[in-house]
């Protein structure tokens, strides 16, 4: 008997965009070696593995390369699966044990919420090493968090025509970096941003629930409101509604379900 594998496709409602992430039910407890190993065989930014305890579940997030502290869009994907394949109710709220706390994860409307912890930046000086890493691109400021630098550009557009050296990105001194600018006013958007993590094996997430627990105190701080509705501009893009309250953030995007399998090894 294999192990079931669910491929989702998060913070989309139409299948082949937004983020893929891959969500593994464990039947028992399996080895870091093993989990790292399924995640490099996916080979999709992130592999999700649930393990059911008495008061939830706990979960653990897996790049091809490393396992992460916190992971937004498969928590989403998690949450999916665990009520579309029956082992939550619908009306029940999923309650994840991970690395970075206890996250909750709700029906809200006719998507997700997640609840993640706010990420707050600190303003640094503009490394050298991060213009060459973003092909000499305007940057007006950059600021440091724990999942690395926030970069500010000028525009819309520079954000979505950015092409980043992903080669001299890998050896900054963090693990990502996001470049974020307002939106141009031809949408409804806030705010739209972009991610990248080569140290991560990840040259560039399509749609980053982590992410955006930086960038909702960021332009809370800078607009005066709390509730964003974000866009990334990654190939496949990503739509994002953002509320920022105190040290919290909530995230709500929808998934769809696109593979199902089962792992033989």
């Amino acid at each position: 008997m294999g192990i079931a594998i669910t491929q989702v496709d998060a913070f989309t409602d139409v299948p082949f965009a937004g983020n893929p992430a891959a969500v593994c039910v464990l039947p028992e407890p399996m080895s870091d070696r093993w989990m790292q190993s399924v995640a490099q065989e996916m080979n999709l930014s992130e592999t999700a593995f649930l393990l059911k305890q008495e008061d939830g579940y706990s979960l653990r997030w897996f790049t091809p390369a490393v396992e992460v502290d916190l992971c937004g869009h498969a928590t989403l994907a998690s949450a999916h699966v665990l009520w579309s394949e029956g082992h939550l109710r619908l009306d029940a709220e999923a309650t994840f044990h991970t690395r970075s706390g206890l996250l909750i994860a709700k029906h809200q409307g006719t998507g997700i919420q997640l609840d993640f912890p706010a990420n707050s930046s600190q303003q640094v000086d503009l490394p050298p090493q991060l213009i060459e890493a973003l092909d000499h691109v305007a940057i007006t400021e950059v600021w440091q968090s724990a999942l690395g630098y926030l970069a500010v550009l000028e525009s819309e557009k520079a954000v979505r025509n950015l092409s980043p050296d992903f080669s001299v990105m890998a050896d900054l001194p963090v693990h990502g970096v996001i470049v974020t600018s307002l939106a141009d006013g031809t949408t409804a958007f806030d705010f739209v941003s972009r991610f990248f993590a080569p140290r991560m094996g990840i040259n560039e997430d399509p749609v980053t629930g982590s992410a955006h627990c930086c960038l909702a105190p960021f332009w809370r701080d800078r607009l005066h409101k709390s509730e964003f509705l974000a866009y990334q501009a990654s190939d496949r893009g990503g739509v994002l509604k953002v509320r920022c309250e105190g040290d919290r953030v909530y995230l709500e995007g929808q998934a769809v379900t696109v593979l199902r399998g089962e792992l033989f090894s």
